[in-house]
């Protein structure tokens, strides 16, 4: 319902909520960042408020956000219950993206390079070190793999698109698991890292047989090359708008305690198997609740005017089932003296 047209009054009373010319400050994930670049500059010619992001990845959000330092971090690890109630945080999804593998090897275009989990965890792990490696060839029997050596580039920092990355190869390989583990920064076993989501990309696309994990909306950017990878039906896929949002049909959130949900390596024929949400950090009880109202009213306008932006940028928009029960937790989560900061059926 929140996405129909609103009438001018009722648009009159929402900008009330912001007051006039609220400058906000957010920062972490660098996966929705092109996203919230966007949603930022749409938003302050509607409304002359202003949202500065700062991209410096999931880790340094999270931190950020604890310390109170910003009015909002961005995650794209979610954060546990308990670690929520620690750090009196609420947090609330945005959207969902895909981590995609990407690649430098000459000759080699988006879609043409099949892998399954096992290759690329075995490629990670410093198990395969060669593009013309055996197992790869087999896979890939119609393609001139070269006698290149493999580079494996990764986040330099705390970051949520290692999470997803190595979630999903946590899940897929115990050799994984027990030896490098799931986490937001691990100890590489094998490759050479790049800062942030970009620093990833430009290692990728000037390092000749490199591999590295990107969220697709740089690699798109990039037009760097993407692979085809073998999800938990067993069928190869690309990435792509339709292969996030087939991975995000199951979601939960209904059953997600404190919006903990992870969609890695989901059932399903068109699934893309690394797929998750992007999460929004507040404080629970602020100290400034006009600010963190101020933020409410940004993800609120986002939720409603956004969609289209974030398909254009490769990203899927939750239902509007998942934004009402977002905005109905907003009233009880995030409040001040017993008493809601920001209230969207009153805006």
């Amino acid at each position: 319902m929140f996405k129909q047209v609103i009438a001018a009054s009722s648009l009159a009373a929402f900008f009330l909520v912001v007051a006039c010319s609220q400058n906000l400050t957010g920062a972490g994930a660098t996966f929705p960042s092109p996203l919230y670049a966007k949603w930022a500059e749409a938003y302050h010619k509607e409304t002359k408020n202003t949202v500065n992001y700062q991209s410096i990845g999931s880790g340094a959000g999270i931190k950020q956000a604890k310390a109170d330092t910003v009015d909002f971090g961005a995650t794209d690890k979610p954060l546990s219950v308990d670690e929520l109630k620690t750090s009196g945080l609420y947090q609330f999804p945005t959207v969902i993206g895909g981590v995609v593998p990407a690649v430098n090897i000459d000759g080699i275009k988006s879609g043409q390079l099949k892998l399954s989990s096992d290759l690329l965890a075995k490629i990670y792990l410093g198990e395969i070190k060669n593009w013309n490696d055996a197992a790869v060839k087999a896979l890939n029997p119609d393609l001139n793999l070269p006698d290149l050596a493999i580079t494996a580039v990764y986040r330099s920092d705390g970051s949520g698109t290692t999470f997803l990355f190595t979630h999903y190869l946590g899940g897929v390989s115990p050799t994984w698991k027990e030896k490098v583990g799931v986490s937001d920064t691990v100890a590489w076993p094998v490759g050479i890292a790049g800062k942030g989501n970009e620093g990833v990309a430009a290692m990728v696309k000037t390092t000749n047989g490199a591999i590295g994990y990107l969220e697709y909306a740089f690699a798109t950017k990039g037009d760097t090359a993407t692979v085809s990878l073998q999800n938990a039906s067993g069928r190869f896929v690309n990435p792509s708008l339709e292969s996030f949002a087939a991975a995000a049909e199951g979601a939960d959130w209904k059953n997600a305690p404190g919006n903990q949900l992870i969609l890695t390596n989901q059932m399903g024929d068109e699934v893309w198997p690394i797929s998750g949400a992007t999460f929004i950090l507040v404080k629970a009880n602020p100290k400034n609740p006009k600010k963190t109202a101020a933020v409410l009213a940004f993800f609120d306008w986002a939720y409603r005017n956004g969609d289209e932006q974030a398909k254009t940028l490769h990203y899927v928009p939750l239902p509007d089932s998942v934004e009402d029960m977002m905005r109905d937790q907003w009233v009880s989560s995030v409040v001040t003296d017993g008493k809601p900061v920001y209230n969207p059926s009153k805006s």
